[in-house]
């Protein structure tokens, strides 16, 4: 097992880290920017490096800073959370390279997932459903109407790198797709290095439900339980929860044994998660974020299986610790993500908290780098916090979440609370009504 592992990352997601590595006994490395100095994550752990100026791309993302930091602490591993490197193969590499263990999946797998087309022909490799598409890049603009023609609108146009929603445009025409094909590329290219787009077909009203999984090096390969991740505005996830409620009969093992099925069929070490669109009783593969999630904390409370300590376990060398007929779930967890954002205009809100209060109370947890006097910095993601409530049953949850957001105190700042209970007592989430875009239509519809 790892002596010392560095956590090339900030926020809430480096303080889960330092949890889950000092109940293993392990010590941690908090690397900073010079706006995070104060920051809870540089308070909690063994040691800290300071990596740079307050911009992203001088500090979390500058690569030879981060192995430099872990070079002098001395680290044996380098945990990258999600987000920043997490998903850069050459930085795995490079850790690789440097005698540390990236923390994640090998630097082959990275490239595999990291580009949708290469992850489709896996996804169709292990027999998992597409959606109708190009199946591959499109290169032209002749090329993507010809395409087009041939598979209907309305179709999906994306970028076949990056992630998080970005790079995506709906096409519902020829015309349509003949003006935004050139931006679209043109914004892939910019946003993650590459300009190469697919077409795939559109679904109007799916549900995002995607699966757990975990491989390990001797050829184990197991589910963890499906998430619904449907509650999104622009592709951004906002509410999530397990397991995903009212499926089809029989939908829910389908998904979780297609899922296993592709981690087995591409030997996947670590952790990760399979992303489906659901409508009906049918699904579709849609990619695999080779990472934690940010929306990981509802399947451990359903599951009761710490899900960073499996990732470090398992890229430490170490067998799958369980079987996957140990694995249960029971009852129903529910998370929301707490923005420092206007909640009707989203537009960020950095700034000083000048009052905080956390809910308690049994089956609420609270994943969280904040605290009373904390600097919400405007360089980085606006997450600044995740409140999951877990009850027997989604009701309970509901109510549970609902009565831990009233007890919210976050003074100085706006953020996304005020949305999210409108949405939590909205009778179309209580009845498992809702579809990707039903937050976007229902914000549309909502008197300004």
């Amino acid at each position: 097992m790892f002596r010392k592992i560095l956590i090339a990352n900030r926020g809430e997601i480096a303080m889960r880290t330092i949890r889950a590595c000092r109940e293993m006994g392990i010590r941690t490395v908090a690397v900073y920017s010079e706006a995070d100095r104060h920051a809870l994550h540089v308070r909690f752990a063994d040691e800290s490096v300071c990596i740079g100026p307050a911009q992203a791309r001088a500090s979390y993302l500058n690569a030879p800073a981060v192995i430099s930091a872990a070079d002098i602490t001395r680290a044996d591993a380098i945990h990258p959370g999600y987000g920043f490197l997490a998903e850069n193969a050459t930085f795995a590499e490079a850790v690789n390279a440097h005698g540390m263990t990236f923390i994640g999946p090998s630097p082959e797998h990275l490239r595999q997932f990291g580009d949708k087309l290469s992850a489709k022909a896996a996804a169709r490799a292990a027999g998992l459903p597409l959606l109708p598409g190009s199946h591959g890049a499109v290169d032209s603009l002749d090329e993507c109407v010809e395409v087009a023609r041939l598979i209907g609108y309305p179709l999906m146009l994306k970028a076949a790198a990056g992630g998080g929603g970005k790079g995506m445009r709906v096409v519902e025409d020829e015309e349509t797709l003949r003006n935004v094909f050139a931006i679209t590329s043109a914004e892939a290219l910019a946003a993650f290095g590459s300009g190469a787009c697919f077409l795939e077909r559109y679904l109007r009203t799916p549900r995002h439900v995607e699966v757990q999984f975990a491989g390990d090096r001797f050829g184990a390969a197991v589910h963890i339980g499906e998430r619904d991740c449907s509650m999104q505005r622009r592709h951004q996830k906002i509410i999530e929860e397990a397991p995903a409620p009212n499926l089809p009969p029989g939908l829910a093992d389908r998904l979780r044994q297609a899922a296993a099925k592709l981690v087995a069929s591409t030997g996947y070490v670590t952790v990760g998660t399979c992303e489906f669109l659901v409508e009906g009783e049918e699904f579709y593969f849609l990619e695999v974020n080779p990472r934690i999630q940010v929306e990981h904390p509802v399947t451990e409370m359903v599951t009761g299986i710490d899900l960073v300590q499996l990732q470090i376990r398992l890229a430490a060398g170490e067998p799958m610790p369980f079987a996957q007929s140990e694995v249960r779930v029971r009852g129903h967890a529910i998370e929301v993500r707490v923005n420092a954002e206007d909640p009707w205009k989203f537009t960020p809100s950095p700034g000083r908290i000048t009052g905080y209060h956390a809910p308690g109370g049994p089956g609420i947890r609270v994943d969280s780098a904040v605290h009373e006097g904390a600097m919400v910095q405007p360089y980085y993601d606006s997450l600044t916090a995740k409140i999951i409530a877990y009850a027997p049953d989604r009701e309970s949850a509901i109510r549970k979440l609902l009565a831990a957001l009233d007890e919210v105190v976050v003074e100085g700042i706006r953020t996304s609370i005020p949305l999210q209970k409108l949405l939590l007592a909205d009778p179309v989430f209580a009845n498992v009504a809702f579809h990707t875009r039903y937050i976007d239509d229902w914000l549309k519809s909502r008197p300004s």
